[in-house]
C-alpha cells in the first residue's frame, strides 16, 4: 500500500475509505466527479484512481468557483451516512467526508468536450484527441490498471519458469518478414536506414546461439499494417520467449502453464485445463474452416465434395462442397437472407440451404435433391427433425473451406450457440511451410526461420506445398493469441528453404548476415513463441477492440490525434538525414 504519511495533499486514497475510518480526520485529493447542490448544502464526489468518495460541504464559500473535473485537496471528518442513505452502488457508500477545507489545485476552466461517463459514446478521433479525459472514465482506467497488473504477473510467471528477461534493440536492419517495416533514416550513414523490429525474432535466436538457456521479454513490435479490431496499427507488445535445446512440446508446455495460470488468475470464466487440444492445420481447416477455430461453437464442417461434385445442380456442380448442420428451421426468411448476404460479402457466389422436418427436405433448393441425394446427406450428417443444412461451394478447395468457416462463425453468433462462459484454448500445429500467392508464386506461409519437418530431405524430395513445418499457433476462442516455431539452426537448410521461396543465397547472406554466420559457429536446436500481450488483455477486459487496452493508441488511419502524429518536420531535420521530399503526383 502507498504510504501517504507525509503527503500534503492526501492522507488516504478516495476508494480506501470505509466504516473503519468513521471519526477520523482525513485528506483526500482528486478530480471533482460531480457537484450536487441542495439548498445551501453541497455534495461533491471526488475521484482518484482507487475510486470515488462523497464529500459533504456545509459552507458554500468553500466551493466558490469550483467546476467539475477540477483537481482539489479536501480535509474533513469521516462520518456515517446512516442506514437510510447508504449508497450500495459505491464501494465507499457507507460513509462520507464532512469538509473542513477545500483547496482548488487545478481549475477545469474549459467546457468539457464530452461527459467523462459517456466517453465511450464519442467517435474515435474525439476520444483520442482528449485521451487524458477519456482515460478518466472508470472502465478505461481499470483497463490500464489491469494492463500493469498483467505485465507484472507475466514477468513473475516467466521468472518462476527460470526465464531470463533480456532486452533487444529497437533500431535494427530491415528484413523481408511479411509486413511493411517502419524505416528510420541514418544521419551518420547517408542513404541507409534502420528499421523498427517487427519482432525480436533474429535477436532471440542469437541469444540462444550465445549460450543463454531461456530468454523472455515483453517486447515492443512495429509493423506498418492496417488496423483491425484485434490489431493495432503501428506498435503492439508480445510476451516473447525462446528456449535452447528444446522441442515443440517444450514450448507448448510453457504456453499452457502461462496461459492457464493467467486466465484463472484474472478471470472468473471457466478454462479448459492443460493439456490443451492439439489440432493439425489441415484437420482444423476441414473441421472448422479456419486455422483459428472457436471451440465454443459446436458447429462443424462436413465435406460433401465426393458425394456431390458430379451433381447436375449448377450451383455445386464441379466444385468443392462443404455443409454445416444446425437447428434453424424455426428461423424466418429474413434470417436466411441475412446469412446469404453475409456470405456474398465474403466472396461466395451464394448459399444453398435445405430444411429437414423429419420426413422430407424443403427450401428453395430442395427440388434439385432427389431421394438418393437425401440418403447421401443423411449418411454424412445424421439428420434429425429441425435441422437445416447450409451448403457452400467453390472451385478452389481452400476458398470453399474458408467460406464455410466464416459461415460457421456467423451461424454460431446468430443462433446463439457460442458458450460465452468459458475459455477454450487449443494449439494448431503442423502448418504448411509454404503456400502460393494469388499469382501462384511459392512463399513462406508462416515464419521463414522455422525448421521444416523432415529437414533437408523434405526440401529436396517433396513438393513445396506438401512440406510441413514445426510451426504452431495458440488459439483462444477463435483468436490467434500466440505463434511460434522450432527454429532452423542449420545454414544449409536455411539457404535451401529460402531458395524455394525465391530468395538466392546472396539475399540470405545480405539480409540475415548475423543468423547465417552464427549458425556456422555451433548452433543449438532452439524453439520459441510470442503471445500477443494486447490481445490477451482484450480477453481479460472483455473488450472487442484492442484500442481499449492501450493507453495512447493510434486511430484506424494510424494517426495520433492527441500528439498530432505523424507530422511534418523542419527542412533542416530532413537535410540532417539526407532526405529530400519529392511531390507525389495525384492520378487524374
Amino acid at each position: 500500500m502507498i504510504s501517504l504519511k507525509n503527503n500534503i495533499y492526501r492522507s488516504h486514497m478516495c476508494g480506501s475509505l470505509n466504516a473503519k475510518h468513521i471519526g477520523a480526520e482525513v485528506r483526500v485529493a482528486g478530480w471533482v466527479n460531480n457537484i450536487r447542490k441542495m439548498g445551501g448544502l453541497t455534495f461533491l464526489t471526488i475521484r482518484d484512481q482507487s475510486g470515488v468518495v462523497q464529500v459533504f460541504v456545509e459552507d458554500e464559500k468553500l466551493v466558490e468557483g469550483l467546476t467539475r473535473e477540477s483537481t482539489v485537496t479536501i480535509t474533513g471528518l469521516v462520518r456515517s451516512r446512516g442506514e437510510k442513505n447508504i449508497n450500495s452502488d459505491m464501494a465507499t457508500g457507507e460513509i462520507e467526508v464532512l469538509a473542513k477545507s477545500v483547496k482548488i489545485l487545478g481549475l477545469c476552466s474549459e467546457v468539457l468536450p464530452y461527459e467523462i461517463l459517456k466517453a465511450r459514446d464519442q467517435n474515435e478521433n474525439t476520444r483520442l484527441k482528449y485521451r487524458y479525459l477519456d482515460l478518466r472514465n472508470e472502465k478505461n482506467m481499470k483497463n490500464i490498471v489491469l494492463r500493469a497488473e498483467l505485465l507484472e504477473f507475466l514477468r513473475q510467471q516467466m521468472r518462476e519458469l527460470e526465464f531470463l528477461e533480456i532486452q533487444t534493440p529497437i533500431l535494427t536492419s530491415s528484413s523481408p518478414e511479411g509486413a511493411r517495416d517502419f524505416l528510420v533514416p541514418s544521419r551518420l550513414n547517408p542513404g541507409k536506414f534502420y528499421a523498427l523490429p517487427q519482432s525480436p525474432q533474429q535477436f532471440k535466436q542469437l541469444l540462444m546461439l550465445s549460450g543463454f538457456t531461456r530468454y523472455f521479454q515483453i517486447a515492443p513490435c512495429f509493423r506498418d499494417e492496417d488496423a483491425r479490431a484485434d490489431r493495432s496499427p503501428g506498435e503492439f507488445y508480445q510476451l516473447d520467449f525462446e528456449l535452447s535445446f528444446a522441442t515443440q512440446e517444450d514450448v507448448l508446455d510453457v504456453m499452457e502453464k502461462v496461459l492457464y495460470n493467467t486466465l484463472t488468475h484474472f478471470s472468473t470464466l471457466s478454462v479448459d485445463k492443460p493439456p490443451f487440444r492439439r489440432i493439425k492445420f489441415w484437420d482444423s481447416m476441414l473441421t472448422y474452416g479456419s486455422d483459428k477455430p472457436d471451440l465454443r461453437n459446436p458447429l462443424v464442417l462436413v465435406d460433401l465434395t465426393d458425394e456431390f461434385k458430379s451433381h447436375d445442380f449448377s450451383v455445386i456442380s464441379g466444385k468443392n462442397i462443404f455443409a454445416i448442420k444446425a437447428q434453424a428451421n424455426n428461423m424466418g426468411r429474413r434470417f436466411f437472407d441475412a446469412v446469404t448476404d453475409f456470405l456474398k460479402l465474403q466472396g461466395a457466389g451464394g448459399l444453398v440451404y435445405l430444411k429437414y422436418d423429419g420426413e422430407a427436405l424443403s427450401g428453395p433448393a430442395a427440388k434439385y435433391f432427389s431421394e438418393d441425394d437425401f440418403g447421401k446427406l443423411n449418411a454424412k450428417l445424421n439428420l434429425v427433425a429441425g435441422d437445416t443444412i447450409f451448403i457452400v461451394a467453390d472451385v478452389k478447395r481452400i476458398k470453399a473451406m474458408k467460406l464455410a468457416g466464416l459461415l460457421r462463425n456467423e451461424l454460431g453468433e446468430r443462433l446463439d450457440l457460442i458458450d460465452k462462459t468459458c475459455f477454450k484454448p487449443c494449439f494448431v500445429v503442423d502448418f504448411p511451410f509454404y503456400e502460393e500467392d494469388d499469382e501462384g508464386k511459392v512463399e513462406f506461409s508462416h515464419n521463414p526461420f522455422s525448421m521444416p519437418q523432415g529437414e533437408m530431405d523434405s526440401l529436396k524430395n517433396k513438393k513445396p506445398l506438401d512440406i510441413l513445418a514445426y510451426q504452431y499457433d495458440l488459439v483462444l476462442n477463435g483468436v490467434e493469441l500466440a505463434s511460434g516455431a522450432v527454429r532452423n539452426h542449420n545454414p544449409e537448410i536455411m539457404v535451401e528453404a529460402f531458395r524455394i521461396a525465391g530468395y538466392s543465397q546472396d539475399v540470405v547472406e545480405s539480409k540475415f548476415p548475423a543468423l547465417y554466420n552464427a549458425f556456422r559457429y555451433g548452433a543449438p536446436p532452439h524453439a520459441g513463441a510470442a503471445i500477443g500481450f494486447d490481445r490477451l488483455l482484450m480477453f481479460l477486459c472483455g473488450e472487442d477492440s484492442i484500442k481499449e487496452v492501450i493507453a495512447f493508441p493510434l486511430n484506424k488511419s494510424a494517426q495520433d490525434p492527441l500528439m498530432g502524429a505523424p507530422n511534418e518536420v523542419f527542412p533542416q531535420q530532413l537535410e540532417d538525414v539526407h532526405i529530400k521530399l519529392v511531390p507525389v503526383e495525384k492520378p487524374e
